[in-house]
């Protein structure tokens, strides 16, 4: 049986899970995009994939849809719920392709609690231009054991997407979260992945991903003592050119982030008790360079 699966946002992950999924025809995609675009082309590792999923543009135009998946940036998420009412019905679900560690409590101002689900998302990508996405390795998805998730886990059976539910979600979510937090790294120098063969810059993202595991520890995730050390590591396996979406937003001078990467690290550690000065002036300077663009 066909299913109708609402893709609201064509960056980065939205076009790349968009353009797998419309390779398996018993899906029909609506991809919920701000501009109008012709086709998807992903260039993956493997070579280049077309693809053409219904693009809207009005939520007007949205269809209810079994799935509802929410790939827009944290900071657009409010905009993005005016997809949700016309793509939607009592058996529609959400699944939330964002970081942080917060999907449901964000989303959960428009939609019950009970009918979203956190995905953390595993995938160095990179939008070129409306339509035109780089997928430079393997994809991996992960989604806490609930009675969501054998659902959201089945529509990408057909695909080379490694999508499946995780016995520790806590520690899935905050490991991600430390790998994020260091990525602040190359936001505040401008400089892409390669710059954590540098070992100044190695020791400030050693820095901050100590801060960040440590808080996600007290939050109840199982995290490695050299947690910091293999995301220094993760870093310098990236290619040399690879560019992180805070980085990428920091380029643009639009929005980013921060509050809900390095900002909730802040957040959370404080109501812990525990410092994290390092993540706390990262955010800091973020904002000031964001006051600066555009002030």
């Amino acid at each position: 049986m066909m299913s109708t699966i609402t893709v609201i946002g064509p960056g980065a992950i939205g076009g790349l899970v968009a353009a797998w999924l419309c390779q398996d025809s018993e899906h029909e995609i609506i991809l919920a995009a701000r501009t109008p675009f012709e086709s998807l082309r992903l260039e993956t590792p493997d070579g280049p994939l077309q693809a053409h999923p219904r693009v809207i543009t009005s939520p007007t135009e949205a269809r209810p849809s079994e799935w509802v998946l929410l790939a827009t940036k944290a900071y657009d998420s409010e905009p993005a719920s005016a997809w949700f009412p016309g793509s939607m019905t009592d058996g529609s679900r959400v699944a939330v392709l964002q970081n942080g560690v917060d999907h449901v409590e964000r989303i959960s101002e428009w939609v019950p609690s009970d009918r979203i689900l956190p995905v953390i998302v595993d995938c160095p990508t990179e939008r070129r231009a409306p339509g035109r996405i780089r997928q430079r390795g393997p994809v991996s998805m992960r989604v806490p054991r609930c009675g969501l998730a054998a659902g959201f886990v089945r529509l990408f059976d057909r695909t080379p997407i490694d999508c499946r539910q995780a016995d520790d979600f806590a520690t899935a979510a905050w490991r991600k979260l430390c790998i994020n937090a260091a990525g602040a790294v190359n936001a505040l120098t401008l400089e892409p992945a390669g710059v954590a063969h540098d070992s100044e810059a190695a020791r400030l993202m050693r820095l901050i991903v100590e801060e960040a595991a440590a808080v996600g520890r007290a939050e109840g995730a199982n995290l490695a003592d050299d947690i910091a050390d293999e995301v220094v590591a993760i870093y310098r396996e990236q290619p040399p050119d690879a560019v992180n979406s805070l980085h990428a937003d920091r380029l643009t001078g639009g929005p980013t982030e921060i509050d809900l990467r390095n900002g909730i690290v802040v957040q959370r550690g404080a109501a812990h008790g525990i410092p994290t000065p390092c993540n706390d002036m990262a955010v800091a300077l973020l904002k000031v360079k964001r006051v600066l663009a555009t002030g």
